[in-house]
């Protein structure tokens, strides 16, 4: 959700920062490595109780990954490597936050409940693993309600009390679940079209080719026109098909 509504906001703010902080020697990478330390350290507090400590902590590592993005554009040094770099610290960050939350929780709770860090991270990088595949099949698949940012804004929440740290990271859990399925259901349906789409395709160079075939060789082969209308018969079922599946989108009824 962040980062599909608020991102140009964001980054049209922290460009002044940016140029600040290139003056001043800073690099990108450096921001990004930078915020991987900040994040052990607050994995650290957050391990050892120390919640008000956690919060300025967490955001500092939430600054230096809003600002290393802005630091590359103002520079001129965005890269593929800068972008793997940052996207691989990401992931590695949320494994370190929720590690410190699970070592709190096995020293001041047990039991069972050490689980719920470790399957907020399963879902979490499920819901990256989706964008990651559908983005490399050329889909988008960005969005959500529960992305990284909004993940970290909920975790800043539940280090304001001891007791409301569990039921908020419970929030947590349940909202990043339905970022997952509400992404991979977004996915799938576009997944969907383009199958249709690839079918329709292949079936026009299979009835192309079968004619192309049939003339070259001299045999009885089918008439041009009989191929014409083979032609607008699959593209009759196709747009047909189209049809349904924009009714079944947009016609039915919405709730909120």
């Amino acid at each position: 959700m962040f980062d599909g509504r608020w991102r140009t906001g964001v980054d049209r703010a922290a460009r002044p920062v940016g140029v600040f902080l290139v003056r001043a020697g800073a690099s990108a990478d450096l921001m990004t490595f930078s915020g991987l330390v900040f994040a052990v350290a607050t994995a650290v507090v957050i391990a050892n109780g120390w919640f008000p400590l956690a919060i300025v902590l967490l955001t500092l590592t939430g600054f230096h990954d809003a600002l290393d993005g802005a630091v590359a554009k103002v520079a001129g040094t965005a890269s593929i490597r800068g972008a793997f770099f940052d996207s691989v610290t990401d992931r590695l960050t949320d494994a370190i936050f929720l590690g410190g939350v699970a070592w709190y929780l096995s020293v001041h709770n047990g039991g069972r409940i050490v689980l719920l860090p470790f399957a907020i991270l399963t879902v979490a990088y499920l819901i990256s693993y989706e964008r990651a595949k559908a983005e490399s099949l050329g889909i988008p698949a960005k969005g959500g309600l529960m992305e990284r940012a909004e993940r970290t804004i909920i975790l800043g929440v539940a280090l304001l009390s001891h007791t409301f740290f569990i039921p908020v990271l419970w929030v947590m859990f349940a909202l990043t679940t339905m970022t997952a399925m509400g992404r991979f259901l977004r996915v799938w349906r576009a997944a969907s079209g383009k199958d249709e789409a690839t079918r329709f395709a292949v079936k026009m160079t299979q009835a192309t080719t079968a004619w192309r075939e049939a003339h070259a060789s001299g045999s009885r082969r089918p008439p041009r026109e009989k191929a014409t209308q083979t032609a607008k018969a699959l593209g009759a079922r196709r747009a047909a098909r189209q049809a349904r599946a924009a009714h079944d989108r947009h016609g039915g009824p919405t709730t909120n």
